[in-house]
């Protein structure tokens, strides 16, 4: 199945829970935990260092406890779905025969992706009720998921961190009657699969997957709408800008020349830049150095450090030209001593 986002995957899990029968829902994401045993060269007494790396081998046991949980969570997961489909509780589509169904019988499309897929583009007439969507809290948890996100390739991939909806159930009871024949859609396809199951497991029993979800539709299969194709929908950030993603490499391959010369335009901007900012922040770190160098010599003009750099200058005299914000009298003077 595909991966909620590219390059770092993410997994989502749909488990019972024992003491309630209530669906429980783990989003995962590959976390790197310390995965060095060796303990850095602090000055320690024996006691405490053998404490500390103990410590150290303590985390890595759990790290692995925790992956191995994870393994199994979601080889649980994969196989509850596959018995879905298997045992005909949910039935599969094509993107083109969804399309037939929604033009031709009427057929609602439930739509469960997230908002940032689903304002760049959607089926017309689908109905929207995410079963995540972008976590907007800013307290410590939060944040700490979005920076963790962030640095596990959401700079890359464009996806934001994404939150369970506690309502979605309730949303599409209101919306649908359990009896009703249901297309259910998100861009991939794995979400709008474990969406299936919550939906049967709450008593839904006419319901039809998308498979490969929406990005497998082409462009005439599904009646769109929005500013974007259907395809382009789900990719974002550098990977996005760059043209780096497996939809705009195939759209490539088809418009010629004339779509990879944009791409490469801005990859060549984007080394310019680079360039710049480097020469940018070696200049300036040679001016601050250069400028504490001067207030040194005001300050302090005969010790050891400021003679010493003034025997290595040309003449013995400071770089005058940049200290435009001192006095040019104070470090004449200075260079004169």
């Amino acid at each position: 199945m595909a991966s909620l986002a590219l390059p770092f995957p993410k997994l989502l899990v749909i488990s019972r829970s024992n003491s309630q029968n209530k669906p429980t829902i783990k989003f995962w994401a590959k976390t790197r935990y310390l995965n060095s045993s060796k303990i850095p060269s602090w000055r320690l007494g024996p006691a405490y260092a053998k404490n500390l790396q103990c410590g150290v081998i303590r985390m890595q046991a759990g790290e692995e406890d925790y992956e191995l949980k994870q393994m199994r969570d979601v080889a649980a997961a994969k196989k509850r779905w596959d018995a879905l489909i298997r045992e005909g509780k949910v039935k599969v589509l094509t993107p083109r025969e969804a399309g037939y169904a929604v033009q031709l019988s009427n057929k609602p499309l439930l739509d469960v992706r997230p908002s940032t897929e689903r304002e760049k583009a959607w089926v017309k007439g689908s109905t929207w009720i995410p079963i995540f969507d972008v976590d907007s809290k800013f307290d410590v948890g939060a944040l700490s998921r979005k920076l963790t996100n962030f640095v596990m390739g959401g700079w890359w991939s464009g996806m934001p961190t994404l939150s369970y909806d506690s309502q979605f159930l309730s949303k599409v009871e209101e919306k649908f009657s359990k009896d009703t024949d249901l297309i259910v859609a998100c861009q991939k396809g794995l979400r709008s699969l474990a969406a299936c199951e919550l939906l049967y497991n709450s008593g839904y029993r006419n319901l039809f997957w998308v498979q490969g979800g929406l990005e497998a539709a082409e462009e005439e299969e599904l009646a769109r709408e929005g500013p974007q194709s259907l395809k382009f929908a789900g990719i974002g950030g550098v990977s996005e800008f760059l043209g780096w993603t497996d939809q705009q490499r195939a759209a490539a391959a088809k418009e010629g020349w004339g779509y990879r010369l944009l791409f490469s335009a801005r990859l060549v901007g984007v080394f310019l830049v680079a360039d710049a900012l480097i020469l940018g922040a070696q200049q300036v770190g040679r001016y601050l150095q250069e400028i504490r160098l001067a207030i040194l010599c005001i300050v302090m003009p005969k010790t050891p450090v400021i003679s010493k750099y003034l025997a290595l200058t040309p003449g013995g005299k400071l770089p005058i030209k940049a200290m435009e914000g001192l006095s040019q009298s104070k470090l004449n003077s200075c260079s004169s001593k």
